[in-house]
Formats: C-alpha cells, sequence, structure tokens
C-alpha cells in the first residue's frame, strides 16, 4: 500500500470476496480470532461506549467507534429484519480506521463480510474458553446469513465437527446445509429447536427478529452446555427465556451496552455478569466444571470491529485486493483549500 496521506486504500466486497478466497475462509477467521485475543487482553486501553443507535420501526442504524490511542476505528452498521422478504440484506456494514496522530484515515472497507467474519470469530473465542473441553457438537438455531459462518468458525478454531440445524425456514436450513456440504462437518437438519440441541456441546442462536423471542425455553437447556447468544442485539430484541439466564453463568462484552441491547434486558440493572476480557487476562475464572451453563451475550462491540480492521490493513500488505482512493484534500498550502479548488477550475477550463 501507499504511503500518500491523501490517497486511502478501499476494500470494495469483491475485493474482500477475493482476498478471503485467497487466503482461505477458515484460516481468516482464524487470524481474526488472533487479532481479537490480542486486543481482549489490552481491554482497559480501549475508549469504550455503547454504539450509537437510531432506532426506527424498521430497524436500526448504529456507528460503533473505539480507539486505542494509536489508532481509532469506527463502524456504520443497520439491522432491518424486514429487508430479507425484500431482497435485501438483513446487515450492511461499512468501516474505517483512522491515525490518531493526524486524524487521517488509513483504511475504508466494507464491513458487511468482514462483520459476518469477525462475528463467528469472536464466538469461536467465547467458545474456545467457556465450553467444555472436547466440545464437538454444535446446534445452529437461526440458519440464516451469519450461519455458515458460524459453524466454520467454530470447526476451525474449536474442532466443532458436528452441527445440528434448525431454523423456523425450512428454506434457510436447506440453504446452510448446502452451502456446508463440502465442508468437512457432519451435517444434521431438524425439525424443532428442542431436536437440535439434544446432544450438542455448545449452542449459537442467531436469529434475526427485532422483537422478544423465546428461542430456547428452560426445559430445552442442560447441564454443560455452552450458549452464544448472538441475536439478541438491540433494545427489544432477544432469544431466551429469563430463567436460562438465571441458571448460566454470564458473559458479556461490555456489559453497558448489553444491559441495553442483550439478552440480560430482561435482568435487573446490577444483576451481576462477567467480562470476556477477563477471562483471557486471567483475572477471572471461565467455566468452573463440566456441568455449568455458560453463555455469552454477544451483542457485537466497537473492538471486535477494530480488531478486525486490524486484521485487514495488515492483510493488505501481502495483497493487492484494494483501490486507492483520492479522499483527503491535499492543498500545497494546508491553509489554501479555496484557492485548490480555483487552480483546478483553471486546470479544467485549460483544457
Amino acid at each position: 500500500m501507499k504511503d500518500n496521506l491523501n490517497i486511502v486504500p478501499f476494500v470494495s466486497v469483491e475485493n474482500m470476496m477475493r482476498l478471503v478466497l485467497d487466503r482461505g475462509m477458515e484460516n481468516c477467521m482464524a487470524e481474526i480470532a488472533e487479532y481479537l485475543e490480542e486486543d481482549f487482553r489490552r481491554w482497559p486501553l480501549f475508549d469504550k461506549t455503547p454504539r450509537v443507535a437510531s432506532h426506527s420501526r424498521e430497524g436500526v442504524i448504529e456507528l460503533m467507534p473505539t480507539s486505542d490511542g494509536i489508532d481509532y476505528g469506527f463502524k456504520y452498521v443497520n439491522g432491518h429484519p424486514k429487508n430479507m422478504k425484500e431482497g435485501l440484506q438483513t446487515v450492511t456494514a461499512f468501516g474505517l480506521l483512522a491515525s490518531v496522530e493526524t486524524g487521517y484515515p488509513v483504511l475504508l472497507s466494507e464491513m458487511t463480510v468482514l462483520t459476518a467474519l469477525r462475528t463467528a470469530a469472536t464466538s469461536a473465542v467465547a467458545t474456545k474458553y467457556l465450553a467444555r473441553k472436547g466440545s464437538k457438537t454444535l446446534a445452529l438455531i437461526g440458519n440464516g446469513a451469519q450461519s455458515e459462518f458460524q459453524a466454520l468458525g467454530l470447526k476451525k478454531i474449536c474442532g466443532i465437527d458436528t452441527v445440528r440445524l434448525y431454523d423456523i425456514d425450512p428454506a434457510a436450513t436447506e440453504k446452510c446445509a448446502g452451502n456446508l456440504a463440502d465442508s468437512g462437518l457432519t451435517i444434521v437438519k431438524c425439525d424443532t429447536p428442542q431436536g437440535a440441541i439434544e446432544g450438542a456441546d455448545v449452542v449459537t442462536t442467531c436469529t434475526a427478529d427485532k422483537k422478544y423471542s423465546t428461542i430456547l425455553t428452560d426445559n430445552m437447556v442442560g447441564a454443560g452446555i455452552h450458549i452464544n447468544a448472538i441475536g439478541g442485539d438491540c433494545p427489544g430484541k432477544t432469544e431466551l427465556h429469563k430463567d436460562i439466564l438465571l441458571r448460566s453463568d454470564i458473559y458479556v462484552e461490555y456489559p453497558e451496552q448489553t444491559r441495553i441491547e442483550g439478552d440480560i434486558q430482561q435482568l435487573d440493572d446490577d444483576y451481576p455478569v462477567k467480562e470476556l476480557w477477563q477471562v483471557l487476562t486471567g483475572e477471572i475464572d471461565g467455566r468452573s466444571d463440566d456441568k455449568a451453563i455458560t453463555l455469552f451475550d454477544g451483542v457485537g462491540f466497537a473492538i471486535e470491529d477494530f480488531s478486525a480492521l486490524r486484521w485487514l490493513r495488515d492483510a493488505l500488505k501481502s495483497s493487492d485486493k484494494y483501490q486507492d482512493l483520492d479522499m483527503i484534500a491535499d492543498p500545497d498550502d494546508p491553509r489554501d483549500l479555496f484557492g485548490m479548488v480555483r487552480r483546478e477550475a483553471q486546470r479544467l477550463a485549460d483544457s
């Protein structure tokens, strides 16, 4: 990549897909997971704030900023469940990484694909530290756009070899099963959530409806299971029955955000939860024993997107999968922006 400060590398959807295919999708998620672990271990260094959300009847638009004091990153992301019926993506995103020293952007990227990769990598990191050792079977409840990434991320990073699928829409399950047919995973299509969970070591719920839902009821969840609840990610949107929460050891990214958006919005504001980053640093314990129920109430936090953008910036050092954008005005005299525009007018007139 070039060092001209006014030229910013941009990764389009096409180039993101080609980059991922060049490196291997599972390898990309494993690499992103390494960046996540690095940043979780230095969590206190980051600026942290709940994402800025603009809610409407149709969905939500959010801005997710953070900084480690050297780099600044943000992501724009929406969540519109009704979009699927209109042939549109439920979630779309783009993001930017910038230099704190100059304020100049250093990377602009699509983040619809990248968010799918980092979300799966985050679930895998949580599962790595919270699930029982030797966990092999995943129940995947919700077989939409995120599902295949979840399955492959947990396969690569955590050793999952069997995935049990369920979705209220059988076509989604067929889509997911077809996409994973040559993945090396054993795929089992199930007719009910209860059927999907039978024999599972890990359960990931990734549903899209923006409403209070009970995807899992208390009687479905037995001792020893680890749950990644990643679909409940805004106020008024949940997936788990409250009684499951009360039986679980709950781990979150950033409590101030998760209490607003996660499944724990069903609990009192002072209900005790643990922060995942502290498990990685060894400040607190993860799973206490093989009978405990562990729950990662994952809503997605800005530091995870920062990690993904850091990974992408480093990946581009050995890749040509980007375009140079002339994004920043660069007058000869920084005080003479007007003169720069006037000289362009003269250049156009002369040509």
